[in-house]
């Protein structure tokens, strides 16, 4: 009897422990006694789950017990406006003690690294936040003194240090803790409603940088997935902003390749206006580009009879290799080459990094799509043809 006794508590030992890696608990004590409940939410990407809601016992104290496989975020409070943010892991014991009556201001946490971080950021952009409105009284002030053009100078050379203050110390959050979806908040904070801490171009490196290290580690979380997806999405953006500045300061011909095909004729990428054309550059020293050709030699196919063209911009060196990887493919688009290969004047404009490069270019000529490959390619074409 004692036996089966040993081996009953063991069993329930096990699964105990098994059930604790994937869930969570917190356990609270609120010393606000207006509210009778509490609720808890999953920031599910950009919305915001209802997960549950407990009452308040006497004595301020409360407790949540959730399932989880992964890393997430969650809001614990009391109304849609008075509430705080934890990035809660599975097997986590967590313990909130809110110390007045607004959640966000002046709690401690425990047992949780994740939550710790957050809460270490929004402290730090609050202060920042707090010397910016300093600044703007003492701006308001000044701007009834005679003096003011130079009191104005002094002031937004301040603001400007705050502002580069607070990116500097995001990213050096960011790269010391790329493993943590806790950088992803880094990534999006914001000093007021249309101001990114990360406002320079240069800053979607660490967006590249946290997605790479998250999606390695998380491949299945919902969070990693909308963070690559949105940086993929800035970078097609960046890359359209950056052909319309050269369409803006540069001759409309210099936008509009017109290069000698395989035959030896000069074909300009207008004079397929009214059809929609994939403009691709690639090389056949590229294998991803060679590998890639395979996928729109099948939405060719698809899609010539309905007004889809691709006209292929050749970068190889040597013109030999490109003619025989033509023939040899049997390429059945627009194929022609660069005059010149070492001085690409098309690349250079089109801000050629990589191979393969494309844009994709709708019946009016008006670029839709920066670098869409695979299905995301497939899918543009769906949504513009239909199936």
């Amino acid at each position: 009897m004692m036996l089966r006794f040993v081996a009953l508590s063991i069993s329930l030992i096990l699964i105990t422990g098994c059930s604790n890696k994937n869930s969570i608990r917190i356990d609270g004590n609120l010393k606000n006694k207006n509210h009778k409940k509490i609720y808890l939410n999953r920031i599910d990407v950009d919305t915001y789950v209802k997960i549950d809601s407990v009452w308040i016992k006497n004595n301020g104290n409360f407790r949540f017990r959730i399932k989880a496989n992964e890393p997430d975020f969650y809001q614990v409070g009391l109304t849609d406006s008075d509430f705080m943010t934890i990035l809660a892991e599975p097997g986590e014991k967590i313990k909130l003690t809110f110390k007045d009556n607004k959640m966000f201001e002046n709690y401690e946490v425990q047992g949780s690294e994740g939550s710790k971080k957050i809460k270490m950021l929004d402290q730090v952009l609050a202060g920042t936040k707090r010397k910016i409105d300093s600044l703007k009284i003492i701006y308001n002030d000044a701007a009834k003194n005679p003096d003011f053009d130079r009191v104005e100078s002094l002031l937004n050379e301040e603001y400007l240090k705050l502002i580069k203050e607070q990116r500097k110390k995001n990213i050096e959050f960011i790269i010391g803790n790329l493993n943590s979806f806790a950088s992803i908040k880094a990534l999006y904070q914001m000093i007021d409603d249309k101001t990114y801490v990360l406002y320079d171009q240069r800053d979607l490196q660490f967006y590249k940088l946290v997605s790479d290290s998250l999606n390695y580690h998380y491949p299945n979380s919902k969070q990693a997935k909308a963070l690559k997806k949105n940086f993929e999405k800035e970078m097609n953006q960046m890359f359209m902003n950056q052909i319309e500045r050269a369409a803006r300061n540069a001759p409309e011909t210099k936008l509009d390749p017109n290069l000698k095909d395989i035959k030896g004729t000069r074909i300009a990428l207008s004079s397929f206006k009214g059809k929609v054309v994939l403009l691709s550059f690639w090389a056949s020293s590229s294998e991803e580009s060679v590998a890639e050709n395979l996928t729109l030699k099948e939405l060719y196919k698809t899609y010539k009879t309905r007004g889809f063209e691709i006209y292929q911009v050749d970068l190889d060196e040597n013109e030999e290799n490109w003619r025989k990887a033509v023939k040899f493919d049997e390429l059945p688009w627009i194929s022609v080459r660069e005059d010149d290969p070492n001085n690409p004047v098309n690349a250079r404009l089109y801000n050629v990094k990589a191979l393969p490069t494309n844009y994709l270019y709708d019946k009016n000529g008006t670029i839709i799509g920066v670098n869409l490959h695979g299905k995301s390619l497939q899918l543009k074409l769906v949504q513009l043809f239909g199936n």
